[in-house]
Order: C-alpha cells, then structure tokens, then sequence
C-alpha cells in the first residue's frame, strides 16, 4: 500500500519536506535573534541615557559629532538666546502638548537649539515664556537632529510662523539667518517653571517597526513549517485511499460506447444493408440460382 512512497514523484516531496522544516526553522530563529538584538540594544541604549545624567559635563564641540556613544551625555554651552520657536505635537506622560525651542547663539558663530520645556495644549507664542536675557551657560542631554516621518517626528509642513515641525539643522537653518548645530539639547531642569524634556535614546536602538518586523517573519518562518508538514500529511492520505480503493476494485470505471449498431434501423426486411453490414444485393424472388 506505501509502495508510492518509493516513487519519483514522492521522492521529491520528501526531499523538500526534509530541507524545508531545517530552513524554515533555522530562519525563524535567525529573525528572532534579531529582534532579541534589537531589545538588548534598547535596553542598553535606556540604561545609557540614565547613566549620562550622572556624567561631568563636558563642552558641547568634544561630544561632536552626535553618535550612539555620546547621545544622551551631559553637554554644556554658553551664549546668549535669540529666536524662540515652539514645536506642535509632542507628547509628555501621553498629554499633548508642545517644546519651547531656543536658539542658543554661541561664539562659534552658530546656534545650539536647546529645548527648555514642554507645555500642555495647543501651541501658543504668549504661553512660551521668553528666554532669560544676557550670556547664559546651559546644561543638558545632547540629542542627536531629528528625522521628519521618523521616531514620531511630524513631517508635515506649512506650520503657522514660529513654529517646526522637527528639531534639526536641515529644518532651521531655513527659518534663521545663522547657522545651526547639527545637534540639540534638552535642559535637565524646565526653564521658567516649564517641564524638563527628557532625553531619548538615540536612533535604531527602540523598538521600532523594524523591531516588529523581524518579530512578525519570525511567525511567519515557524507558521510555514506547520504549513509544510500539514500539506505532506495531506497529500499522503489521499494517496493512501488511492491505494485502498484500487485494492478494492474502486477505482474509477470507464464506460464503453456500442459503435457497432450505429447503421442499425431496426432490421426491417427489404432494407438494402442488413444487420451486419453487407452491401451484396438481396437476390430477386422466381430467380433459380445457378447450379455450381
């Protein structure tokens, strides 16, 4: 009855079967690897933002540029405040609200966006405190400039004047006739009784989509294994009742058609062709035949 087993035919399937569940198994394991990767390196990356609160400050240019290493660490800068812009669309504590950004001008020549606070409701110039006057020293968390589309970064545009969407150089330096640090830093404590913002970890190390991604082909991996082995199950069966029912005589019958009849009217006597298809011409009655 398992006879078919040794065919051509099921010899390739078996083959498959037995390739597939080690490839499939060995890709699931390898998509979550990664995305196990991507959770230490948040982890990491969280436990490294912590940590950098307890830093010595060190001047903003020895930390340039931002990178994975010195996101998060303690900055200082001085210079005196010039054009303050707020930010719509931040959240704090899942409130909506906004950012007060000041542009630090330092003696470098360019400007140090720092972020003072974070305010409730909908963004309003006469809510936003003005900036202390005169040269200040600031300390903060050094961030890295935002992406607009990414990281909860708004990309649209058209906002109101005095307002960005995101806090990088690429979007300021359009709205200021200086030139803008690559960077930014979020003050540890709220200027003018303003809520600290606090420091993120830097890019590619969250749990992004990416992150879910690789989660999801892991699922997907491992789903196909069961896939796999449930369609040989399947296909298996059903050649086994193929083979019982030939066992048994069952297999499909195939009807005959009688072709030998097809000129037959019936067999009324004086027809030219008789039942059996002879042409010869039927001998006239009162005619003897001739002796042999």
């Amino acid at each position: 009855m398992y006879r078919f087993l040794l065919t051509p035919r099921w010899w390739a399937i078996n083959v498959f079967l037995l390739l597939s569940i080690p490839f499939c198994v060995f890709m699931g394991s390898w998509q979550l690897g990664r995305f196990e990767d991507r959770v230490d390196n948040h982890r990491e990356a969280e436990a490294q933002v912590a940590d950098a609160k307890k830093d010595e400050p060190r001047p903003l240019d020895d930390l340039l540029p931002v990178t994975k290493a010195t996101s998060g660490k303690q900055a200082t800068a001085t210079g005196r405040y010039d054009t303050q812009l707020l930010v719509p669309g931040r959240t704090l504590d899942d409130k909506d609200g906004y950012y007060v950004l000041t542009l630090l001008r330092t003696d470098t020549g360019r400007a140090l966006p720092v972020v003072r606070g974070w305010l409730p409701g909908e963004p309003d110039p006469a809510k936003a405190p003005a900036p202390p006057a005169g040269e200040v020293t600031v300390t903060g968390a050094l961030q890295a400039s935002e992406t607009p589309g990414s990281n909860g970064v708004s990309a649209r545009s058209g906002l109101p004047e005095g307002q960005t969407a995101a806090i990088s150089a690429a979007s300021l330096i359009n709205l200021v006739p200086y030139d803008v640090y690559d960077a930014w830093v979020t003050l540890n404590r709220g200027d003018s009784g303003m809520r600290a913002v606090p420091a993120s970890a830097p890019g590619g190390t969250g749990l992004d989509l990416k992150a879910f991604q690789n989660l999801g082909y892991t699922a997907e991996w491992f789903a196909f294994v069961g896939f796999v082995i449930f369609m040989w199950f399947r296909l298996f069966r059903r050649e086994v009742e193929l083979a019982r029912d030939a066992e048994l005589g069952l297999g499909p019958a195939t009807d005959t058609a009688d072709t030998t009849d097809t000129a037959d009217d019936g067999g009324k006597p004086g027809d030219a062709d008789d039942d059996n298809g002879d042409d010869v011409p039927r001998q006239a009655s009162g005619v003897s035949s001739p002796v042999q």
